[in-house]
């Protein structure tokens, strides 16, 4: 099943273990030692974080590597891009209005 991006990175605990991974590779033991949460736990938000396409799992011998896979977050970035567009446009007419006003 594959999941939205944005249910991904909707987690503080998730975008932690983002950070975490994103320069460097690591088992899912490792990635759980930098937490307060129990192992489950942190297996649990790795799971979601590959259901959304957004970790890549490597079995190598007994252990799972987990990586970052960035290109599921283009759709954040491209729809952020959209947002900041759309700010932008908003607060310069505002800019202007009140400058507008300013002058009478």
């Amino acid at each position: 099943m594959q999941r939205d991006c944005f249910r991904g990175i909707a987690d503080p605990t998730r975008r932690n273990i983002l950070l975490l991974l994103n320069k460097n590779e690591l088992t899912v033991n490792r990635v759980a030692e930098h937490f307060e949460i129990s192992r489950p736990a942190v297996s649990k938000h790795i799971k979601i974080l590959e259901e959304c396409g957004l970790l890549k799992i490597k079995q190598r011998g007994r252990e799972r590597y987990c990586r970052v896979n960035p290109k599921p977050l283009q759709e954040v970035y491209q729809w952020l891009e959209h947002l900041n567009s759309f700010w932008d446009d908003r607060l310069s007419a505002l800019k202007t209005f009140v400058e507008e006003k300013g002058d009478e």
